[in-house]
């Protein structure tokens, strides 16, 4: 049995993040895949829960090997999704969401075409310079980066067949689980998890 791949992007600051931990926290059925990146940990962040915090020679190392499925400089940083751990647990019938940015979405769904891409919007730009200036974590110089870099990367909204405005972060939630309550209840996916119940009602 193949597992449902969600892929969940965001400019910063439009609350992609917590949107996806409590959908986690909610969901017993879907697990995080914990990305590789070269930037600081930030307050509060975990290796290996967060994501894995690793330096730029063991980054490069790792992406010449073709370890990752997708890699991405964001912000002066790099980022990368494993491969191997992806596709085990895929495998094993797992539904797997990556929380990443339209440039790893774009190099994901050329290799997983069948992946559920959503995009996380903010309810104004507006919002978003408030909600990037009320973290606290970045200089004025990084904010105004931020905010350049979320001007380009909402062009790219059109590449992704569900979008959330985040203006409520309960009605966000709510939005997000019926997207992946969806995909579960697909004809493949529904025979597979319920192959008794097919073959009692002769539907086979």
């Amino acid at each position: 049995m193949i597992g449902n791949l969600f892929i969940v992007a965001a400019p910063s600051g439009a609350g992609k993040t917590t949107l996806v931990g409590e959908l986690l926290a909610r969901d017993g059925l879907i697990e995080l895949s914990v990305s590789y990146t070269t930037r600081p940990p930030r307050p509060g962040e975990a290796d290996g829960s967060d994501y894995h915090f690793v330096d730029v020679a063991t980054f490069t190392a790792m992406r010449s090997r073709g370890e990752f499925l997708e890699s991405a400089e964001v912000h002066g940083n790099y980022y990368g999704t494993s491969r191997r751990w992806l596709e085990e647990r895929l495998r094993a019938g797992r539904d797997v969401l990556l929380e990443i940015d339209w440039q790893g979405a774009r190099q994901v769904k050329a290799l997983f075409p069948e992946a559920i891409g959503v995009f996380v919007l903010p309810p104004s730009y507006e919002e978003l310079e408030r909600r990037l200036r009320g973290r606290g974590q970045d200089g004025a110089d990084v904010i105004e980066r931020r905010l350049a870099a979320a001007r380009e990367e909402m062009r790219h909204v059109s590449e992704f067949e569900y979008v959330i405005i985040n203006n409520d972060l309960q009605e966000a939630l709510a939005d997000l689980s019926a997207v992946v309550r969806t995909a579960r209840l697909r004809y493949a996916e529904q025979r597979q998890r319920h192959a008794t119940l097919f073959s009692n009602l002769h539907l086979d």
